[in-house]
């Protein structure tokens, strides 16, 4: 059932070393404010599963917190390479780390695959791809019915999720309006689930019953964050900050740089600086 605690709590009481933690969304609604409470809490030794790592993975793997990135495609969206990734893929700075890479299909079949409770997804995927060469997660297996020759990959069974949305009743629903991404399956695929939202309301009464909500007794924590999707954007509430994705691009080429910037902007920070960023916008 979810509980109603600042972002430092439920990062704490739900974030520990060595989990298998998924920051999750799909060119909206990235759960920044979240990551970066993780970051100043000094987290490591995690796998990171994401379907599109970004610039807050590559703030976190700049910070020496990531052992292994469970992904299907890298990159700071609009700009280019994800520097901080690469720079610890190549030279193993800060630390090096295991990376394993699938299919958009693949991580989107893992995840609802682990959303179902099965322990693999089976899909039509991977025909003349070089992949599984280099993942031996991916297999494959003969359709019983068929014949046919199928691939398979193991569920995403995270640890946590951590996911940003739009809006929580004050029963600890959670409302998701936009583009949903993998949100809805990798909540129910997490064992814990921590949500950020823009704002807690009483109820959804009034809005369409269509919309993606997930219910209170999918969600761990709901912290009240406003702006915390932050450079991406929230739809109804703030646009993306595409200067923020231009400027990680020059702050990410450089360690040092990389690490003054890290320090000012999230280490000395705290979650009220998301609102500010977006009133300034």
């Amino acid at each position: 059932m979810a509980k109603f605690q600042s972002l430092p709590e439920a990062v704490a009481e739900n974030l520990h070393d060595g989990d298998i933690a998924a920051f999750e969304g799909f060119t909206h609604l990235i759960p920044h404010a979240a990551a970066h409470e993780a970051i100043r809490q000094g987290r490591k030794d995690l796998t990171l599963i994401r379907m599109t790592p970004d610039i807050i993975y590559d703030q976190m793997i700049g910070m020496g917190m990531a052992k292994k990135v469970v992904f299907s495609y890298a990159g700071n969206p609009g700009v280019g390479l994800l520097r901080r990734m690469r720079d610890a893929i190549e030279n193993g700075w800060p630390r090096s780390i295991e990376t394993l890479e699938h299919s958009h299909a693949a991580m989107a079949n893992a995840y609802e695959a682990g959303a179902a409770g099965l322990p693999c997804a089976v899909f039509r995927g991977y025909v003349g791809a070089d992949l599984p060469k280099v993942n031996p997660e991916i297999r494959s297996v003969t359709c019983p019915f068929t014949g046919e020759k199928l691939a398979a990959v193991p569920a995403h069974r995270p640890d946590v999720a951590l996911i940003h949305a739009q809006k929580a009743s004050r029963r600890g629903d959670i409302l998701i309006e936009g583009i949903i991404g993998v949100q809805k399956e990798v909540a129910l695929a997490a064992r814990r689930v921590v949500v950020t939202v823009e704002e807690i309301v009483d109820d959804f009464d009034d809005l369409h019953p269509n919309l993606c909500i997930l219910p209170h007794w999918t969600i761990a924590s709901v912290a009240h964050v406003p702006g915390g999707a932050h450079p991406s954007y929230t739809q109804g509430y703030y646009a993306r900050d595409n200067a923020a994705y231009l400027l990680w691009d020059k702050i990410s080429a450089d360690r040092a740089l990389f690490t003054e910037w890290m320090q000012k902007n999230v280490l000395d920070a705290g979650p009220e600086v998301f609102a500010a960023r977006v009133e300034g916008l």
